[in-house]
């Protein structure tokens, strides 16, 4: 916008330096124009037409054209049978030179009809001349004559030049102070944008949760808007919070009475119900899960640190696992962060880990990485048997087990699957350089 405004500002001095300069040269030569008018009216006055047709012209007065290459020149010229004008009487100042006669100037003349035409010219000397010529029909004669007067320009060109080296030079300063102004403006008017700017990439990284800055009258709307924006964002998503546990809750109980009911009893159908009871229950917090991972990915302003969880989690699995002596190695940046809910990526690692740590023989492998455009990589790998590629896309639909000997329900990694869809990434797996399976978990990251 500054680049805009000042190349207007340029064009706009450009146009007006052109028209001073312009204007103050077309005035100086309609004062130089009244004077060879002035002067041709002097010759007029002073020149006879004999009987015979021809012209002779009296004393003028006007003593530069009667100094030797003065400057000022007149001459009286008469036409030709070729239609051309030739000089018959001559300024003494001119010293025996002429004034110069384009080709084209008796045809302007008769266009003209009496009217005085002006014209540039190289005269004695090799200086420029302006020159005014009038047609005139003068008594006794049938033919017109023409009357010429010319003066050195030299000093109007001067003058014109210092006018536009002025004119210029105060358009330039003026320029200068107009940009000058114009960034300043900008720079100093802008200023409270550029603070709201910021405090809204605050809260979009997470750094802050409202904007707390005082605005000009001007702004201060628009940051009250986005607060209340803020504030809508985040009752809808406790709102969704406070629906899911409420659904929750109305379920679990009546599961629980069925589960409690059948627990009393042997026989089929008491069996039937208590496995489909817990297959509900299952079903249920697999879709609450998501239900309240979809809201929190709406939030904005979330941040959670990977080494942190990362390390909580080596922590706390190493302990569950100790008896078969599996070790963690984790390695994240410390400044990388997940932009969601602290809760959501526990979740999500703390389901691909122990899973690891399930099939591992003694080692377990994390790493974490950032890899621009606000995407973040984590890769889980483990030294155990592997998973076969014909089996992986299936071991991440809901309640598909590989094996039924391990504990579990089946849906650690389809709930992974959910939280991150939920959150716009995606999980794949592939075999690991340990021999094991490596699972690339691709997950937004919050900016630093």
């Amino acid at each position: 916008m500054i680049w805009l405004a000042s190349i207007w500002i340029v064009l706009a001095l450009l146009a007006t330096g052109w028209t001073l300069t312009t204007q103050y040269e077309e005035s100086s030569l309609r004062r130089l124009g009244a004077v060879l008018a002035n002067t041709i009216d002097e010759v007029v006055l002073a020149t006879n037409a004999a009987p015979d047709g021809s012209v002779t012209v009296g004393e003028v007065k006007d003593e530069r054209t009667l100094r030797a290459l003065s400057g000022k020149y007149w001459a009286v010229a008469v036409p030709t049978a070729d239609g051309q004008l030739r000089t018959v009487v001559r300024s003494p100042s001119l010293a025996g030179e002429s004034l110069v006669i384009p080709r084209e100037l008796p045809a302007r003349l008769h266009a003209a009809r009496g009217e005085t035409i002006s014209y540039n010219a190289w005269g004695p000397l090799q200086k420029r001349l302006r020159v005014a010529a009038s047609m005139k029909q003068l008594p006794g004669r049938t033919e017109p004559v023409v009357f010429m007067a010319g003066l050195d320009r030299s000093t109007i060109d001067a003058d014109t030049q210092q006018f536009a080296t002025f004119t210029w030079a105060a358009l330039l300063l003026l320029g200068v102070g107009l940009v000058v102004a114009v960034f300043l403006q900008v720079q100093i008017g802008l200023r409270p944008l550029y603070s709201l700017r910021n405090e809204i990439a605050d809260v979009r990284k997470g750094r802050s949760a409202r904007i707390a800055r005082s605005y000009p009258l001007e702004i201060q709307p628009l940051a009250e808007q986005v607060n209340r924006l803020l504030d809508h964002n985040q009752e809808t998503v406790e709102r969704q919070r406070t629906h899911v546990g409420n659904l929750a809750h109305a379920l679990k109980t009546p599961l629980s009475v069925m589960l409690a009911e059948a627990g009393a009893q042997q026989g089929p159908l008491p069996d039937i119900v208590r496995k489909q009871t817990a297959i509900m229950q299952a079903q249920v917090d697999h879709h609450l899960r998501r239900a309240r991972a979809a809201a929190r990915a709406q939030l904005l302003g979330e941040r959670t640190p990977i080494a942190e969880v990362l390390d909580e989690l080596a922590v706390m699995l190493e302990r569950v696992f100790e008896s078969r002596g599996v070790e963690i190695d984790w390695r994240a940046p410390d400044d990388l962060a997940f932009r969601g809910e602290r809760q959501d990526l526990q979740e999500i690692l703390g389901n691909l880990m122990e899973n690891a740590c399930k099939w591992a023989k003694r080692r377990v492998r994390v790493s974490a990485g950032a890899t621009g455009l606000g995407q973040m990589v984590v890769v889980v790998e483990d030294d155990g048997p592997g998973l076969p590629e014909a089996q992986r896309e299936a071991a991440l639909q809901r309640g598909m087990r590989m094996d039924e000997t391990t504990p579990g329900s089946g849906l650690g990694l389809s709930i992974v699957v959910e939280l991150i869809r939920a959150y716009g990434g995606r999980v794949t797996l592939a075999d690991s350089e340990m021999g094991g399976l490596k699972a690339v978990l691709e997950l937004p990251a919050a900016e630093a």
